[in-house]
C-alpha cells in the first residue's frame, strides 16, 4: 500500500539505502500505525522476495522513510510501503526516497495499491488506474461445514497451487508462496477438484483480527467454501478483513453475504503494460503491499 508524504522542499542530509529484514520491522510498525493493519511476521515473508528492493531513508542516521520496489520476474515489479515518519512529512524527503528506490525496477512493468486521494499524483508519474479495491471487514458469519473438497493445503500441493497461483498473479513466485503458505499465524486450504486445485486461500493473523488473502478461485462456489473453512477456526468475536477488487462482482456478494461491511478503499495502478491474470479468480488480494 502506498501513502505518498507530501509537500515538498529539500531533502538535507538524507541518505536512502537499501534495508536489512531487521531494519524493516521498524517501518512495518510505521504501517501499522497508519492503521494499514499488517499481519503479523509479514516482513519474515516479504522481504526475502528481493533483498535488495527495500529502501530506508535516513537523516542523522535515524530511519525517516521507506518505499519497497520488489522484482518478481524480469517484467514485473511492485512497489509499496511508501511512507514518511510525521514529522519528516512536508520536507521532500519521500520524493528523494522514492527517486532513489524505482530504479530499481528497471523497465518493468510496476504496480503499486494507492489511496484515492493520491491517484492523481501517481498519474503524474506515469502510473494508470485499472480497478478499484475495497476492504472488507467484520465477524464473519459462520455457514456451516466446508465440503470435504477444502482441506490444509500440504506439500504435496505445492507445485500445483504455484502454477495455479501464477495464473492469478502477475509473476511466478515460487519462494514468497512457500513462505506464506507455511509461516507462523498462517492457515492455508485449496479446493481440490478432479485431483487438481480449484482455488486456495490463505489466512493469517494481524494486528487487529485477522487478515484473508490471497483467496483465488475458479468459481464463487470454491470461494465461499475456501472462506468457510479459513474462517471455521475463528471465535465469534474475531474480525477478519480481506481486500476485494470492485470488479469482481462475486467477491463482493461473497464478503457482505458472511456479514463483512465495507471500509478502506484503494486502487490498484500500473506503470507500463498491464500485466494479464485471471481476475475472474481473484476474490481476495495478496496484500496492498506486495500485490
Amino acid at each position: 500500500m502506498t501513502a505518498p508524504s507530501g509537500g515538498s522542499g529539500g531533502a538535507g542530509e538524507l541518505a536512502v539505502s537499501r534495508a536489512s529484514s531487521d531494519e524493516w520491522l521498524r517501518v512495518e510498525e510505521w504501517a501499522a500505525e497508519e492503521q494499514w493493519n499488517p499481519g503479523l511476521g509479514d516482513t519474515a515473508c516479504f522481504h526475502p522476495t528481493d533483498p535488495g528492493g527495500f529502501f530506508l531513508g535516513r537523516v542523522d542516521g535515524s530511519s525517516v522513510s521507506a518505499v519497497s520496489v520488489v522484482n518478481y520476474s524480469p517484467g514485473f515489479a511492485f512497489l509499496g510501503y511508501y511512507l514518511v515518519r510525521p514529522d519528516f512529512r512536508g520536507k521532500g524527503v519521500g520524493l528523494a526516497t522514492w527517486e532513489e528506490a524505482v530504479p530499481h525496477a528497471g523497465t518493468r512493468t510496476i504496480g503499486l495499491d494507492a489511496v484515492l486521494e493520491q491517484q492523481e499524483t501517481y498519474g503524474r508519474s506515469g502510473f494508470s488506474p485499472a480497478y478499484g479495491t475495497c476492504r472488507y471487514g467484520g465477524r464473519p458469519a459462520s455457514r456451516g461445514t466446508p465440503p470435504p473438497c477444502v482441506g490444509p493445503a500440504t506439500e504435496d500441493h505445492f507445485d500445483a497451487l504455484a502454477a495455479y497461483d501464477e495464473e492469478c498473479f502477475p509473476a511466478p513466485r515460487r519462494g514468497f508462496l512457500r513462505r506464506w503458505l507455511t509461516a507462523a499465524a498462517h492457515r492455508a486450504h485449496v479446493f481440490v477438484r478432479d485431483g487438481e486445485p480449484a482455488g486456495y486461500g490463505v489466512i493469517r493473523q494481524a494486528r487487529d483480527g485477522h487478515r484473508i488473502g490471497p483467496l483465488f478461485a475458479d468459481t464463487p462456489q470454491a470461494a465461499e467454501a475456501l472462506f468457510d473453512a479459513l474462517t471455521a477456526h475463528l471465535s465469534e468475536d474475531d474480525e477478519v478483513h480481506v481486500d476485494i477488487p470492485r470488479t469482481n462482482e462475486a467477491a463482493v456478494s461473497l464478503a457482505t453475504s458472511r456479514g463483512l461491511s465495507p471500509g478502506f478503499e484503494s486502487v490498484r495502478m500500473y506503470k507500463g503494460p498491464p500485466p494479464v491474470v485471471r481476475a475472474e479468480r481473484v476474490f481476495g488480494v495478496t496484500s496492498l503491499e506486495l500485490g
